[in-house]
C-alpha cells in the first residue's frame, strides 16, 4: 500500500528533525517535506501534494491558525496541530479545531526531545487517523484566526412542561476524532430545560475545562467540567475531565457523577466504555444514547449493553462523520436504534423526549 505522505510545519530546526524522524520510522508514513513556516509550507504542499501536515501555532511571518483558516477554505487537507501554545492555550486548540483542525498533540513544555519520542505512538497514530478523515472546505465568511466564540443561541424549542421526564432521563455522549465540534452542534439545539446530558470526549488533561466553557458560552445548557460527587441537573451538560473516567451513580432520589481516576479502558482515559456501561446500570431505560464521530471502538459494547437495558440510541452516520470508526462499531454490536446525519441528532433526541414525556420509570 502506498505510504501516508506528510509535511511537517514547526519553526524548530529541532522539532521538526524529531517529527521527520519519528513519522519516517513508521512502515506505512514518510515525511516528504519539512517547512519552517507557513509561507515555505504553502510551496510544499503546492509541490509534493502531501495526505497530511502536522503544524505548529506560534511561527514566524504568518500565525499558524491564520494558515489553517486559508488553507481549509482554498486547499482543504487533514491537518494535525502540535504545538506547545495547544497546551498553554487550550482556547486556541479549540479554534483549530473549529477551523477544521482533525486533531492534536501538545509538544512537553520541557525536555522537548525525549518528550517528542515519547509521544511518537500518539502522533503516528494521530496522522493515520487523519489520513484517513472526512475533511470539509471551511465557508468563505468564516472568521478567521482569532479566537472567540459566537453568541449564544437566542431562539428556544423548549419540551415544554414535559415535567418529570427532565428529572428522570439522561442523554448520554461518546465522542473521540471530530467529536469537539460535533457535541458543540448537538448540544446548541438542545433546550434549555432538557434532561441532564453527560459526555465523554476523548481529550487530554488540560483541555476539557476550556472545552466546557466555550460550550457553556454558545449553548443554553450550564455547561461544566464534571466534578466527582455532583448532582446531575437538568439543563445541565457535564464533560469527562481529561484524563479521569466519567460515570453515573444514584444517591437515593438523584444522579451524582462519578470521576475516577482508573485504568485506561480501551486505551482511553476518559473512556466511553465506562460512561455507557453506568447508564446501562444505572439509567436503564431512562438513558438516551448518543455515539459521534471518533476513531475505534470505544463505547460501542456498552452501547449495546444500554439498548439492551431499555435505552433509546441514537447513532451518527457515515457521511457526516469525520471519522467514522465509533460509530460503525456502534452499529456493528446492534447497538442503533437510529442511524442519523449530525444535524439530525438534536431534533430526534428533542421529538423523542416530548413522545416519551410521560413515561419516565424509576429505575
Amino acid at each position: 500500500m502506498p505510504k501516508t505522505r506528510v509535511v511537517v510545519v514547526d519553526d524548530s530546526a529541532l522539532v521538526r528533525g524529531l517529527l521527520t524522524e519519528i513519522i519516517d520510522r513508521q512502515p506505512d508514513m514518510c515525511c516528504v517535506g519539512a517547512a519552517s513556516d507557513p509561507l515555505v509550507a504553502r510551496e510544499m504542499i503546492r509541490n509534493l501534494d502531501p495526505d497530511v501536515i502536522t503544524l505548529d501555532i506560534e511561527m514566524p511571518r504568518m500565525d499558524g491558525l491564520d494558515f489553517l483558516a486559508r488553507l481549509m477554505r482554498l486547499r482543504p487537507m487533514p491537518v494535525v496541530m502540535v504545538s506547545t501554545l495547544t497546551e498553554r492555550g487550550a482556547d486556541v486548540t479549540l479554534k483549530a479545531l473549529e477551523l477544521g483542525a482533525i486533531d492534536f498533540v501538545a509538544k512537553p513544555k520541557i525536555g522537548v526531545a525525549d518528550g517528542l519520542r515519547q509521544l511518537g505512538a500518539d502522533i503516528t497514530e494521530k496522522i493515520r487517523t487523519a489520513a484517513k478523515a472526512r475533511v470539509s472546505r471551511l465557508p468563505a465568511a468564516a472568521p478567521a484566526a482569532a479566537p472567540g466564540t459566537p453568541s449564544r443561541p437566542t431562539t428556544a424549542s423548549p419540551l415544554a412542561n414535559v415535567g418529570r421526564v427532565s428529572t428522570e432521563k439522561i442523554i448520554f455522549i461518546g465522542a473521540s476524532t471530530g467529536g469537539t465540534e460535533a457535541t458543540r452542534e448537538v448540544l446548541m439545539h438542545l433546550p434549555a430545560d432538557c434532561p441532564a446530558v453527560m459526555i465523554t470526549q476523548h481529550m487530554p488533561p488540560g483541555f476539557t475545562k476550556s472545552y466546557a466553557a466555550r460550550l457553556d458560552g454558545l449553548t443554553r445548557l450550564a455547561v461544566a467540567e464534571a466534578e466527582d460527587g455532583q448532582r446531575v441537573l437538568p439543563g445541565h451538560a457535564y464533560i469527562a475531565p481529561g484524563g479521569k473516567h466519567l460515570a453515573v451513580e444514584r444517591s437515593g432520589a438523584n444522579y451524582i457523577a462519578r470521576v475516577s481516576d482508573g485504568d485506561p479502558v480501551n486505551r482511553h482515559k476518559p473512556s466511553v466504555e465506562v460512561l455507557f456501561e453506568s447508564a446501562a446500570r444505572v439509567v436503564g431505560r431512562n438513558a438516551l444514547g448518543v455515539m459521534l464521530t471518533g476513531m475505534g471502538g470505544d463505547g460501542a459494547r456498552a452501547m449495546r449493553t444500554m439498548r439492551d437495558a431499555g435505552s433509546f440510541n441514537l447513532v451518527q452516520d457515515e457521511a457526516s462523520c469525520v471519522v467514522f470508526g465509533m460509530p460503525r462499531e456502534a452499529i456493528a454490536h446492534g447497538a442503533a436504534q437510529e442511524v442519523l446525519p449530525l444535524g439530525k441528532i438534536a431534533p430526534r433526541l428533542v421529538e423523542w423526549l416530548r413522545a416519551n414525556a410521560g413515561v419516565a420509570t424509576r429505575v
